[in-house]
């Protein structure tokens, strides 16, 4: 314990000067990752002070991603990187390309001195849940992407909650938090409001949707546009088992869905915004290249991930919309 500093005739706080005691040991190699540290109460009893300041420090510490709790044995250096100042905690539903150009929009606008740890949930709620409750303790702020869970709210509030920030999808029992969020129904509705005179050229309006990964505000945007507009249209889940039909329209939400039906085209000889068209969702560059391009609606996740950095920054507590646009390409 000799490289813990504590001089009470300075005005540094205590606490702080356990935290930089403990940082210039591992700087200097006194201290290395998986080493044992003082327990909170021989620091308390060694220098006479109270146990909270002590645990401040610890937790601190332990926020930071410097020092780890391990039950019934005491706290160990976890790891040896003492310029991250602040801890993020992540949680994604998946990854695929459009959630990278957020991931890295959030990374480059937080600065070097924040560590952001990246987990994904894959729709499943027994991972979402077990990954929030055994990482409840370790971070400065919890980033997560509910997608369409339900009851989410019931393993997030096990969080602090001005440590809590939602992504993407903000449900009915999620909005005490501070969010930046699409609103789907919104954006599906408006935004095939002002193609509507393309869209009649086809006799079928066809809406590619799984009700397991994808938001139901889009399928609240699209019957609420076709009913509005007297548009024959059809949902359907994949093109696993379905054919392209000359005439119809379709509307993707996933790349995987979007390429078979490209490859069905082709297979069938059809020409694209001629025999069928395709409105993709979430822009990506593949979009904009293949087949001449493929007409999106997206939103700005670069964007996205530059304001959620600034909300955290700036300890930000408010609900943002992220707006969503159309880009027409070649393929309606």
């Amino acid at each position: 314990m000799d490289f813990i500093s504590i001089n009470k005739d300075i005005s540094t706080p205590k606490y702080k000067q356990i935290i930089d005691s403990i940082e210039n040991a591992i700087i200097e190699g006194l201290l290395k990752k998986e080493d044992k540290i003082p327990s909170i109460n021989d620091i308390k009893n060694s220098y006479q002070l109270s146990r909270d300041t002590v645990l401040f420090a610890f937790n601190e510490l332990k926020n930071r991603g410097i020092i780890k709790s391990v039950v019934g044995k005491g706290y160990y250096v976890a790891s040896e990187n003492v310029t991250v100042i602040q801890k993020i905690f992540l949680l994604f539903d998946e990854l695929n390309s459009f959630k990278e150009d957020l991931y890295n929009s959030f990374l480059k606008h937080l600065g070097n001195d924040v560590q952001v740890d990246i987990y994904f949930h894959h729709f499943n709620e027994n991972i979402f849940s077990k990954l929030i409750q055994d990482n409840q303790g370790d971070y400065n702020y919890f980033v997560i992407m509910p997608a369409n869970l339900k009851n989410t709210n019931d393993d997030i509030k096990k969080l602090a909650n001005d440590k809590v920030y939602i992504l993407d999808q903000i449900h009915d029992d999620l909005t005490d938090y501070p969010a930046i969020y699409q609103n789907f129904e919104k954006a599906l509705f408006n935004n095939l409001t002002k193609i509507v005179n393309d869209i009649k050229k086809y006799q079928k309006l066809v809406l590619v949707f799984s009700k397991e990964k994808q938001p139901e505000g889009i399928l609240n945007g699209f019957t609420t546009f076709c009913e509005a507009n007297s548009i024959s249209f059809e949902i359907i889940n994949s093109f696993d088992n379905r054919a392209i039909e000359k005439g119809e329209l379709y509307i993707i939400l996933d790349d995987k869905n979007l390429l078979r039906v490209i490859k069905k085209m082709k297979e069938e000889k059809l020409t694209l915004a001629k025999d069928i068209g395709v409105i993709s969702y979430n822009d990506t560059l593949l979009k904009e290249i293949v087949e001449g391009g493929i007409t999106t609606i997206s939103t700005d996740f670069n964007a996205m991930g530059k304001r959620l950095a600034e909300m955290i920054l700036n300890k930000e507590k408010t609900q943002i919309e992220n707006p969503n646009n159309i880009i027409i390409r070649n393929s309606i």
